[in-house]
């Protein structure tokens, strides 16, 4: 099968791999941290007893739940991609899995970058319009966690670091939300801004730019069609109470205790603060700090020992870790992917800045319009 990077130049092809980026292995060190503090004063006995005592037969369960989950998301992202360009959700997910299994084996979130280059490889869209719907997409996460969290907080008692987390997390979403209602509605002062940051800027890095911040607002245009919003919100919530319904599922194969203190608004609880801790930068698969969240809400909240709950976070991570990952990488052969240039932050932004023939013939800032190809983050 012909591999999609055919036609890019020998400069793209012979770029060092990202695994020996300085920048990429920022996180490491985060999740060792994160790990240590985990498994620290654990006795492997407790561990060992634990699992001895899962009913595996539940994980299938488990397993179809989360792939339900995954399918609502790749409809949630068709309805996000809309306005740039409308693809099939059956096509949509593939791309959705590659990414996913992307941010299993590369640090910092790498796989959204991943995602979003597949998806101009395949289908013309910009990766700055396609990491606009990506942005959309993990507020739409964090404002559903922090709803689970508030559900969860009307039946499970929470502890001050939970009622920390969950206000850090609620800081951090409420300047996404300014920003992104800044950047649909700021009118003049969005163009003086933008205007000032060209200025300094050479004639064809300016024009550059400028099409990359045309085509990330025009990756926001879901946020002004009111039909598609409720849909990514409603769709949101479903996705989430799939993982939430898997949680719950793993909760049970463990049995007594963790299954009787694992009521449904545990599982929200738990879900949510897994999820909201891997908002710290982190290794690859978020190894650490997904284990901290999951211990710091069923030893915080359910009083459930750590061992158990430890042993509970690591099963749990590995039924969302590996079978994605393994279908991740079919999908990426599957597609013709493999040979594939590496992927990293700083080459994408180094293929958006760096100028084409295409390009070189812009001049006076025009850019793709939104229903463009290629114009849509």
């Amino acid at each position: 099968m012909q591999s999609l990077s055919n036609g890019k130049s020998p400069r793209s092809s012979a770029r060092q791999s990202p695994f020996r980026s300085p920048r990429v292995w920022i996180g490491v060190p985060v999740s060792l941290f994160f790990l240590y503090l985990a498994f620290r004063g654990q006795h492997p006995d407790e561990i060992r007893d634990a699992f001895s005592r899962v009913d595996w037969r539940l994980l299938p369960l488990a397993l179809l739940l989360l792939y339900i989950g995954i399918t609502i998301r790749a409809y949630r992202w068709r309805v996000l991609l809309r306005p740039v360009h409308d693809i099939p959700t059956r096509d949509v997910f593939p791309i959705l899995i590659i990414g996913y299994a992307a941010n299993n084996v590369l640090p910092l979130r790498a796989g959204e970058l991943v995602r979003a280059w597949v998806l101009e490889q395949r289908y013309d869209v910009r990766k700055t319009a396609a990491l606009a719907t990506i942005a959309v997409e993990r507020l739409f996460d964090g404002v559903t966690m922090l709803l689970f969290v508030g559900g969860a907080a009307t039946v499970v008692g929470l502890n001050a670091e939970l009622r920390h987390v969950a206000l850090v997390a609620a800081a951090i979403f409420a300047v996404a939300i300014a920003g992104m209602v800044f950047l649909l509605v700021g009118g003049t002062l969005r163009e003086r801004l933008l205007r000032l940051i060209l200025g300094p800027l050479p004639d064809r890095l300016a024009v550059r730019v400028e099409r990359m911040a045309e085509s990330f607002l025009a990756g926001l245009g879901v946020l002004t069609r009111r039909r598609d919003l409720a849909i990514v919100a409603i769709t949101s919530v479903a996705a989430w109470g799939c993982e939430t319904s898997m949680y719950w599922i793993v909760a049970r194969a463990f049995g007594d205790p963790l299954a009787g203190a694992m009521t449904p608004a545990a599982a929200l609880l738990t879900t949510a603060i897994a999820n909201l801790a891997t908002l710290v930068p982190s290794g690859p698969g978020y190894v650490g700090t997904f284990e901290a969240g999951v211990l710091l809400a069923v030893t915080g909240a359910l009083g459930v020992s750590r061992g158990l709950a430890l042993s509970y976070a690591v099963l749990l991570h590995v039924l969302l870790w590996l079978p994605v990952t393994v279908w991740g990488a079919i999908e990426w052969w599957r597609l013709g992917i493999v040979g594939s240039r590496h992927i990293s932050l700083a080459h994408a932004v180094e293929d958006e800045l760096s100028p084409t023939p295409a390009t070189q013939a812009v001049s006076g800032g025009a850019g793709p319009g939104p229903g463009s190809p290629g114009g849509g983050a």
